[in-house]
């Protein structure tokens, strides 16, 4: 704070302010627009459900709002410097500050600085905050809007760690039971032993997995195998059913912390989850970069005054941000599909538009 003080000076502080107060007014109208919307969409269901109206406001809503303003922050903040910058353009004042010896780059010292908090305020929403309030908002969703403990899962793959795998036919989430189970113990590529369970169901007094109709094969080095039949075994498998009914989408309810443990656990189980969270991973660290470039491209393009005044600045503006918000979708999309390094993929559509945001410096009026 006492370098912002010490170096920036009256002007730095009108057009920081101006642009905070832009950002914040213009996220407020989305959000409470979404949320009439959303509210609109799911009503037949709360009532249905008969979800608690405090609970609906206090726990749903509120930790949705986070999230809202996440996601759609990169979209307002390009706006409010668009809308921002042609307003000082159009009232000559972006002429006057260069005639009167200022660059561009010194003129964007106050957005850039002000972009620097949002990134570090994007940074922690990702990471830390909407872990928080996600993990409210998801337990919200599977209580009154999702048939979550009526869910089953069929053919179910899993490592459950290095050297042990295990298949289940089918699995419901209801009673937590489940068919025909399989777990197979690998030493390199040879299998030294197997087990099968018809049934398996969870003992909520003994807290484990009990099989029902047990066969237990263990492959010796001359080549037999010894056979053990029994009517059930209670063991300790080391499986979490709640992983059979992840959804993708719920990985922001993940801080930064429990998401890399969590990347561990699926390589080891061989999921297919992998490349998706590894792309979460990294979107968290390339999202909030993207801030920068597009407070870039926005003061190169609003900054010339034009007939059009504010009308063109948006228009250029707009074809700019949904290129990049494609590029950013299409690319994560690759990455979480394992069609490119989840690293590569999410900070590509950066390294794509950081000679974009020169192009535009290159021809702004300076």
């Amino acid at each position: 704070m006492n370098w912002l003080n010490r170096n920036f000076n009256k002007l730095d502080r009108y057009i920081a302010g101006k642009f905070i107060k832009t950002f914040l007014v213009t996220i407020f109208l989305f959000v409470v627009i979404i949320i009439i919307f959303d509210v609109a969409e799911k009503l037949d269901d709360f009532l249905k459900r008969n979800a608690p109206i405090d609970e609906i406001i206090t726990v749903y809503y509120v930790s949705f709002i986070p999230t809202l303003i996440n996601t759609f922050s990169p979209i307002f903040i390009f706006i409010s410097v668009l809308y921002l910058t042609s307003r000082l353009a159009s009232r000559s004042e972006i002429i006057s500050m260069l005639a009167g010896g200022m660059s561009l780059v010194r003129i964007f010292r106050p957005f850039m600085v002000v972009g620097a908090f949002m990134a570090w305020g994007s940074y922690m929403l990702n990471a830390w905050i909407i872990p928080i309030t996600d993990k409210q908002r998801v337990k919200f969703e599977n209580t009154y809007l999702r048939d979550y403990w009526s869910e089953a899962r069929s053919a179910i793959y899993r490592q459950i760690k290095p050297g042990v795998v295990m298949y289940m036919e089918y699995f419901s989430n209801h009673d937590s039971t489940g068919i025909g189970v399989t777990v197979e113990e690998y030493k390199g590529i040879e299998l030294k032993s197997s087990m099968f369970g018809r049934f398996i169901r969870w003992d909520r007094q003994a807290k484990k997995w009990r099989l029902e109709m047990v066969t237990m094969r263990e492959f010796l080095p001359n080549g037999n195998q010894k056979v053990q039949n029994l009517p059930y075994l209670d063991t300790n498998i080391g499986f979490n059913p709640q992983n059979f009914f992840f959804r993708v989408e719920d990985v922001q309810s993940l801080n930064q912390s429990e998401l890399r443990g969590f990347i561990v656990k699926e390589q080891e189980r061989g999921s297919p989850n992998v490349n998706g969270l590894n792309s979460e991973l990294y979107r968290r660290y390339a999202s909030p970069f993207s801030t920068f470039i597009l407070i870039a491209i926005g003061v190169s393009v609003a900054g010339r005054k034009t007939r059009g005044g504010l009308g063109i600045s948006l228009g250029i503006g707009i074809f700019v941000i949904l290129f990049f918000l494609f590029f950013s979708k299409y690319f994560i999309s690759l990455g979480a599909t394992g069609v490119l390094p989840s690293q590569i993929a999410v900070w590509l559509p950066n390294v794509i538009f950081i000679p974009v945001a020169w192009l535009f410096y290159w021809k702004a009026q300076k």
